[in-house]
This record gives structure tokens, C-alpha cells and sequence, in this order.
């Protein structure tokens, strides 16, 4: 019975640091796509998409929800994966690859479509490691 809380009590607490770290990481790259996104507006990219602008604090919301769906992952492998960092790891880079494709399509103009990139980039260079950090190898 001791053994069973002590290795509950572990998960737990390795739980709780995991969604800790992954919600810090979560806010600072928020605030990175939204500073990237700033510099680029001020340096002379257009935000515009299919006509319309893309507000700033669009690209900190949308990069949380995103991180939030990343922590989610990253808290069910940790209870399922034999290799939860490993298996975290891939995924997470597979995802970052693919959610290059639509900015590669979308009704913008070139610096426009990689100022996107970039920010998807600079969210998943700050989240995917502070994330796998936390995670078992």
C-alpha cells in the first residue's frame, strides 16, 4: 500500500511540473510569436491573409491553444509511451513540419508566408524541448 501511494504521489507530482513547465513555456512563446510578429509588421511584412490582417495578439492566442494541445500530448504519453520524450519529441517536430504546409498555401504574399513559418518555428523551438524536459526518456 505505501509503495502504491509513494509511486502515485510521484506520477503526480511529475504530472504537476510537467503542466507547470509546459504552461510557462506555453506564455513565453506566446509572447515570442507575438514580438516576432510585431518586428516583422515593423520591419514592413504585411499580416495580411487572404485580404484580411491578422492581429497581433492572434498569434499569441492561437500559439497557446496550440502549446495547450501540445501539453495535452505531452501528459498522455507520459502515461501511455514506453519512451514519452522520444515519442513526444517526433510527434511534436512531425506536427511543427505539417503546420508549415498551410502557410506555404495561403492567399499571402511571400514575406508574409514566412514570417508565419517563423513563428511557428520560434514556438516550437521554445515549447518542444522545455516540454521534453519534463518528460521520462
Amino acid at each position: 500500500m505505501t509503495t502504491t501511494a509513494k509511486t502515485t504521489r510521484a506520477a503526480d507530482s511529475r504530472l504537476v511540473a510537467l503542466i507547470g513547465t509546459g504552461v510557462a513555456a506555453a506564455a513565453a512563446a506566446s509572447a515570442a510569436t507575438m514580438t516576432v510578429a510585431a518586428a516583422g509588421r515593423a520591419a514592413g511584412v504585411s499580416l495580411n491573409v487572404g485580404g484580411a490582417p491578422i492581429p497581433l495578439p492572434g498569434f499569441a492566442v492561437l500559439t497557446a491553444v496550440f502549446s495547450m494541445v501540445g501539453l495535452a500530448l505531452a501528459a498522455v504519453l507520459a502515461r501511455t509511451a514506453r519512451a514519452p520524450r522520444r515519442a513526444f519529441v517526433r510527434t511534436t517536430v512531425v506536427l511543427t513540419v505539417l503546420s508549415l504546409v498551410p502557410d506555404l498555401i495561403v492567399d499571402a504574399a511571400t514575406g508574409t508566408r514566412a514570417l508565419l513559418m517563423l513563428t511557428h518555428l520560434v514556438a516550437a523551438a521554445i515549447v518542444i524541448p522545455a516540454v521534453a524536459r519534463r518528460l521520462p526518456a
